[in-house]
């Protein structure tokens, strides 16, 4: 099921694509599962056709679906492939959100501690003060 949040200040192409990436990857969506059609999810949603194909490109770019011709738009991922990781991913956004930080925040943390070398790792001590605060 998925929900457009009117207040929400995210795009509604990026609410339906964060909720459909989340089920993908928490496993309630299954590899080879069809996904409605756009023009389905946009008459269930009252927006766009254009909207939800918008966010099924993102997927598709992100390689969590595929999308063919008269098959359809598939999930294209088996979440059981990277359990260990999922866990450490909701461990890492629980930790980000009770410290305050924003969605970018986070996402900049995780970006730089992937480009880094093991050997550059920051000591603890270090805050989210240090951080970038957004847009």
């Amino acid at each position: 099921m998925i929900r457009v949040d009117d207040f929400d200040p995210t795009p509604v192409f990026e609410q339906i694509r964060a909720q459909i990436a989340a089920q993908i990857l928490t496993g309630a969506l299954q590899t080879e599962q069809r996904l409605p059609t756009v023009r389905q999810l946009a008459r269930d949603l009252r927006i766009a056709p254009g909207t939800v194909a918008r966010a099924y490109q993102l997927l598709e770019s992100e390689g969590l679906v595929t999308t063919g011709g008269r098959a359809g738009t598939r999930v294209s991922i088996d979440a059981d492939q990277y359990p260990d990781v999922l866990d450490s991913a909701f461990d890492y956004a629980d930790k980000a959100r009770v410290r305050g930080l924003s969605l970018e925040q986070a996402v900049f943390a995780l970006t730089a501690a992937w480009n880094a070398d093991i050997t550059q790792r920051r000591p603890p001590e270090h805050s989210a003060e240090d951080l970038p605060t957004g847009r």
